[in-house]
């Protein structure tokens, strides 16, 4: 029983990948568990941003908030999603891309100009990085995301009818939701309830498992969104592979620059890990929503990522 709890501790987050994923297709294949499934699907709809808010608010609630400033390292990861982005639609806008390429296009570009995930603090945490130069970054690159989606989307389609200011309003909105409510909540507790905060900061590794548990249902509905993709097993194939390729690219040139600073953890999440439920919605809302299998795709990448990288940090911490 111990060497079993060990193995789901030291593994969550493909555990919970893996768990989310068999779930989903039993319930989708399962005759008499049809019922259960679509009764039950609202419920996870609600929860998981409860669950988000509440990681975001374990994670904030270590957080020193006279640490919270801009650094070097900042700047140039932002830079490098800025150029990312730029090629993408530069190559769309030149080469007069259409049909399925520009599909393919569309899915990598949700992949870039998505913000760093809000989740990343809690694994850098995990792998010895500086949390509060990660939550800082956390709030820059949602800002940046706010200012390009209503700049680049409507060069590559015309049809679409973006007010700059309508959707850089629509997009701060949903981060404070998401990032500012609970980093105030987290800042009254840390400063006014003193007897809570230490409580919640003394759970080992809460927001961790959290996000484990919200990794499950995430995969779940990643799975459900590939299964019921309109096109050919081949072309999804080809989405997740260019997923798998600009994964890779992103965490190595983010820890590339990091290493120019003494931050290559912070720097490789930061422009690796994405936000790719927000990705999501934006390629549903403003793309072709079949480029949404892109983020969906990638969060199972940068959480393979992760997993492999949260080992290597055991393996050192066991031979230290």
């Amino acid at each position: 029983m111990f060497n079993v709890l060990r193995v789901l501790r030291d593994w969550a987050l493909p555990v919970a990948m893996l768990f989310g994923t068999v779930v989903y297709l039993l319930f989708a294949f399962v005759p008499f568990l049809d019922a259960p499934g679509e009764a039950m699907e609202p419920f996870f709809d609600t929860i998981l941003p409860l669950f988000m808010f509440l990681i975001l608010f374990v994670t904030f609630c270590k957080v020193d908030f006279r640490r919270l400033r801009p650094v070097a390292w900042h700047g140039w990861v932002a830079l490098f999603q800025v150029l990312f982005v730029f090629v993408i639609v530069g190559s769309i806008i030149v080469f007069q891309i259409t049909g399925d390429n520009l599909i393919l296009l569309e899915a990598i570009l949700t992949c870039i100009i998505g913000p760093c995930a809000a989740a990343a603090a809690v694994v850098t945490t995990k792998l010895g990085g500086n949390l509060e130069e990660m939550t800082t970054y956390t709030f820059i690159t949602n800002f940046i995301t706010a200012a390009l989606v209503p700049v680049c989307f409507p060069l590559i389609d015309k049809s679409i009818h973006l007010g700059f200011w309508p959707s850089f309003w629509l997009i701060l909105y949903k981060v404070c939701m998401v990032l500012v409510l609970p980093m105030g909540l987290a800042y009254i507790v840390k400063h006014r309830l003193h007897r809570f905060h230490r409580w919640v900061i003394s759970v080992k590794d809460l927001s961790f498992y959290m996000w484990a548990v919200s990794l499950t249902i995430v995969t779940g509905t990643t799975v459900k969104n590939i299964v019921h993709a309109d096109t050919s097993v081949a072309f999804l194939l080809l989405i997740a592979f260019l997923g798998l390729i600009l994964c890779v690219i992103q965490f190595a040139v983010g820890r590339y620059v990091g290493h120019f600073f003494g931050r290559t953890v912070e720097a490789g999440q930061a422009l690796g890990q994405k936000n790719t439920a927000f990705a999501i919605w934006i390629a549903y809302t403003y793309l072709n929503p079949l480029s949404s299998v892109g983020p969906g795709c990638y969060i199972l990448w940068q959480n393979c990522i992760n997993s492999v990288e949260l080992w290597q940090r055991r393996k050192e911490q066991a031979e230290a």
